[in-house]
């Protein structure tokens, strides 16, 4: 029996999104800011922002996708998860041993600005400053790349994949806020991105396999 494509969809975008956020600048901001203020206003913050974005890389990827034939889609989706599982795999190979530590120290620069320009002490106030910083830092990341290539998957469902993304998010962020110290330590960016960059080399497998007749 073939595999359900809204299950395939959620399951991939969760673990796509899992992998890519842990360690991320967006996972640093939400750690630092949780550590100054109260976590669940941070977390509603942080993921409302990380939320916003989903919609908008996925609507990217679905309007990429419909500007091609239907037969073109597989095409389109394994090039792209090709040449994305490849890009993160040749990027692990340059990263450094303290490449987490060098994200946390970027996202600690953010944080310090934005605490310096506008200090925050009521819960609107930190939710606003963790939804603009977490904003910022998210456009332009792997992960809103990820996002966008996962809605060009044939077969991918839009509300399977945003499912998928938006726990995925809940996941890491919660994480960040909850144990972020003790986890940020532990985290190997170079372990991370060969596992992003290996799901989606088997993401373009699958995708090939729908493409050829």
């Amino acid at each position: 029996m073939p595999p359900d494509p809204a299950l395939a969809a959620f399951g991939s975008s969760f673990t796509a999104i899992t992998l890519a956020e842990l360690g991320d600048k967006t996972f640093f901001v939400a750690l630092l800011l949780a550590a100054r203020h109260r976590a669940s206003w941070v977390f509603s913050g942080a993921f409302a922002a990380l939320a916003a974005v989903t919609v908008i890389s996925l609507g990217l990827g679905y309007g990429l996708r419909s500007l091609l034939p239907l037969a073109l889609v597989p095409w389109l989706a394994a090039l792209l998860f090709g040449a994305f599982g490849l890009k993160l795999l040749i990027d692990a190979q340059g990263l450094g041993a303290n490449a987490a530590a060098e994200e946390a120290e970027e996202a600690e620069e953010l944080v310090e600005q934005a605490e310096a320009r506008h200090p925050s002490a009521t819960a609107w106030g930190v939710i606003r400053e963790a939804f603009a910083l977490v904003f910022i830092a998210e456009l332009g990341d792997r992960t809103q790349f990820a996002t966008i290539f996962l809605a060009t998957g044939p077969g991918f469902g839009f509300a399977a994949l945003l499912a998928g993304s938006l726990l995925g998010h809940a996941l890491v962020t919660a994480l960040a806020v909850g144990a972020g110290r003790w986890i940020g330590g532990r985290l190997s960016e170079r372990l991370l991105f060969r596992l992003s960059g290996g799901l989606f080399l088997a993401f373009a497998l699958v995708a090939l396999r729908q493409a050829l007749p």
